[in-house]
């Protein structure tokens, strides 16, 4: 009978180790999992973090200058078309031209629909100088606006100086020389 003791003893004691081992190996699993977890979760947000720093940083550069802590939109002016006749080179040529002006506000804006016949004037006198030739390269459009602007700032406010002026930019938004 003692031999018969001793088989039901040791059948007791190898169950428990078992189910340690068995503990062990499913705590050790669940760890792994969850560090796996924890760090792809880590990269999911960092990446996130990353795309959304990318997004604001072209949403500042596409937004114009803040006034006051505010966010200033950039004010738009569409001109009338103007038709001028070029000085000859080779027969008559004539350019026609509408442009959009970029202001500094709204008041601006306006400002520059009270003074349209006096702009006007300035732009078609400016354009009936030029020749085709100074107009066709890009160089040539890049200085017209340029000196259509300073035109614009002259009648719109005298003697500013060109940080402080009225017109920003000026815009072709068709461009023909026939």
């Amino acid at each position: 009978m003692a031999k018969e003791a001793k088989p039901e003893a040791a059948p007791e004691a190898a169950p428990p180790r078992k189910s340690k081992k068995l503990l062990i190996i499913i705590a050790a699993t669940l760890v792994v999992i969850l560090a796996l977890g924890a760090a792809g979760a880590f990269f999911l947000i960092r990446k996130h973090n990353a795309e959304n720093a990318e997004e604001e940083t072209a949403a500042e550069t596409t937004k114009s200058k803040k006034k006051g802590g505010k966010e200033v939109l950039p004010v738009y002016v569409a001109m009338d078309t103007f038709t001028v006749n070029l000085v000859p080179e080779s027969g008559d040529q004539f350019v026609q031209l509408i442009l959009s002006v970029e202001v500094a506000d709204a008041p601006a804006g306006e400002r520059i629909k009270t003074y349209t016949p006096k702009i006007r004037n300035n732009v078609v006198m400016l354009l009936s100088a030029k020749k085709a030739s100074e107009l066709l390269t890009k160089e040539g459009k890049e200085k017209l606006a340029g000196e259509i602007r300073e035109q614009m700032n002259h009648v719109l406010a005298p003697g500013a100086k060109e940080d402080d002026a009225p017109v920003k930019e000026v815009l072709f938004t068709s461009f023909i020389i026939q």
